[in-house]
């Protein structure tokens, strides 16, 4: 049997602070809630502060809402971060079907009655196209959306390095297996930040062997269909969403990252000349874990507006 790992969710918090000499409370007030959906599935979000939440956080596919901590603790704001249905602590769908579409009916839902006055959603992949799609679907709760390394031009071989991570085994005798394929798969994030994503988003089973905690069955996909990460149809009614949004527009995208390439940004561009592109150097796909304070930073700016 491997050796059992205590995990305690909100006692992590002086790593992030330590890794980037934050000047904060190791001890933040945070708070994990569930909200029940209109048919019955309990989906969960962490509750950052007191007041009313001034920003939506949106991990991506196969993440969950401690993605955020390090830009959580650094902006210091009152925010909600959530886990979309089938991530993290939320609930799976029994169709396993995590679409933008269908994900973003679930999160206008809880918004409407967690965070109807939030200034910003930000969205990050996966999550930047349930975002998309919740300002297409409840314009009224997106006053200005965020885009972090994500637009609808995304492709099955831009996100191959993404794919082949979140589509390898399950489960590991381990801890130190998953810690050494996540490694692989991640070189631009330190180990002492994945050892710490990996215990909020994998659990240790009772005979020591860990598996990762997000619905796989909607992420494993056979050679047929593993060239497109969506329907091609559904990603271009998105590109229709950004051509009709009534708010305003930032995209973050990592230097380092192959998800979103030059012709994506004209894309974008060509839809919506206002929007705002923004270059982070030396991040990859996961800005909010390679470069989470400068990330922080920049969602100040868009808080100050």
């Amino acid at each position: 049997m491997g050796e059992r790992i205590d995990y305690d969710e909100f006692g992590l918090f002086h790593e992030n602070i330590a890794e980037y000499a934050l000047g904060v409370s190791p001890k933040p007030r945070v708070d994990r809630v569930t909200h029940v959906l209109a048919d019955g599935r309990a989906m969960s979000f962490l509750r950052w502060g007191t007041g009313e939440p001034r920003l939506v956080l949106v991990h991506g596919g196969s993440q969950n809402a401690h993605t955020w901590d390090t830009v959580c603790l650094g902006l210091g704001e009152s925010l909600i971060a959530v886990d979309l249905p089938g991530h993290g602590h939320s609930q799976w769908r029994e169709d396993a079907a995590y679409t933008p579409a269908s994900m973003a009916a679930d999160l206008a839902d809880l918004m409407s009655a967690h965070g109807p006055s939030a200034e910003v959603v930000v969205g990050m992949s996966l999550g930047g196209l349930t975002s998309l799609a919740l300002a297409g679907h409840a314009p009224h709760l997106v006053r200005t959306l965020a885009l972090v390394d994500i637009t609808p031009g995304v492709t099955g071989a831009k996100a191959k390095a993404v794919l082949d991570f979140v589509n390898g085994p399950q489960s590991f005798a381990s801890f130190d297996d998953l810690l050494a394929r996540t490694i692989e798969h991640n070189p631009t994030r330190t180990v002492s930040s994945l050892r710490r994503g990996i215990l909020h988003n994998a659990k240790q089973l009772e005979d020591g062997s860990w598996q990762w905690r997000y619905d796989r069955r909607g992420h494993v996909r056979d050679a047929a269909v593993a060239a497109e990460p969506a329907p091609v149809a559904a990603l271009s009614g998105l590109w229709d969403i950004v051509s009709g949004l009534g708010c305003p527009l930032t995209l973050f995208r990592g230097s380092l990252s192959p998800v979103v390439d030059d012709a994506d940004v004209d894309e974008l561009l060509r839809r919506r000349p206002d929007a705002e592109v923004v270059e982070i150097e030396g991040a990859g796909h996961s800005i909010q874990g390679d470069r989470p304070v400068e990330l922080a930073g920049l969602l100040r700016g868009l808080l100050d507006r």
